[in-house]
């Protein structure tokens, strides 16, 4: 059976659930736009004629590769029309997964190596992709049998069970090996490793093309085609989105306003509703974790 994601749910973009699963076999022309979600999302390829843009980098997907898109990464899909795109989707509610944690054992160290490494891509071998297949199809029929005795217990004893694999699998990784169908300019990588490590601090195009010796009107016709957003979007939006997961934790709008590196609170609040459809406060309100 293939399931079809709930439309309120793409919109709302955060997850209440421990995790959801879908299985989708689709053909559209639909272009869609660069966007992110507050909780980890794995796809797992079958088939189809996709590029997936991470953060900067590309990935031509083969069947059966892994991509692990991290808590508010931006992203993109870029999908053929002209053949069927089928995928398997885990949206991993965080919290869900820490609760499981064990004796160091931490199931979002996959999530954190991909940030650490700037790779969100596993490309599996024959041996451990038929160990996972068949995790991922038991998972598939469980999530459609409800009725069954212990089906709930058993539909997250089996997500589990795939995410330790999913880990092992990205931590034994020969990071040595090249991959061509990954695209990437190293210079944006380095500079959108920057920006995300210092959101607060004044990131203005001149400071920016300065600090990385590249002629600033270069830059931002670069960094557009490399990412998608203009220099000032990105680093706007990555502010905005620190600021939310600031504001859930019950820091004050004003703090968060000089936490987040906007340069005045009447920025912040225009930046911050523009982004999330609410002012800081009213965000605050009802986001608190």
């Amino acid at each position: 059976m293939e399931y079809e994601i709930p439309s309120e749910k793409i919109k709302r973009g955060y997850l209440n659930e421990d995790f959801l699963f879908f299985h989708i076999k689709d053909q559209t022309k639909t272009e869609f736009e660069f966007h992110y979600h507050d909780f980890n999302k794995i796809i797992v390829f079958i088939s189809g004629d996709v590029r997936y843009v991470i953060e900067g980098k590309s990935y031509k997907l083969k069947p059966w590769d892994i991509l692990l898109v991290g808590k508010n990464d931006l992203h993109l899909p870029i999908i053929s029309p002209d053949i069927s795109y089928e995928r398997m989707v885990f949206w991993l509610n965080p919290i869900f997964l820490e609760e499981h944690n064990r004796n160091n054992c931490n199931l979002l160290k996959c999530f954190q190596l991909a940030s650490e490494r700037k790779l969100n891509l596993i490309r599996t071998d024959k041996t451990n992709l038929r160990s996972l297949k068949q995790d991922l199809f038991d998972l598939n029929a469980t999530m459609q049998d409800d009725q069954s005795f212990g089906n709930d217990i058993l539909k997250n004893a089996l997500f589990i069970q795939i995410i330790v694999k999913i880990n092992r699998l990205f931590l034994g990784m020969d990071l040595n090996k090249n991959m061509d169908d990954i695209k990437y300019d190293t210079r944006i990588e380095e500079i959108l490793s920057y920006i995300n490590k210092n959101l607060e601090e004044p990131l203005s195009i001149d400071f920016i093309s300065e600090k990385f010796f590249i002629n600033k009107y270069y830059l931002m016709h670069l960094f557009k085609t490399e990412t998608g957003f203009t220099l000032y979007r990105y680093i706007q939006k990555k502010r905005a989105i620190k600021a939310a997961d600031l504001l859930k934790e019950g820091k004050p709008a004003g703090e968060v306003c000089s936490l987040c590196g906007f340069g005045d609170y009447s920025t912040f609040v225009r930046t911050f509703k523009k982004e999330f459809k609410l002012s800081p406060k009213q965000y605050a309100k009802y986001n608190l974790l």
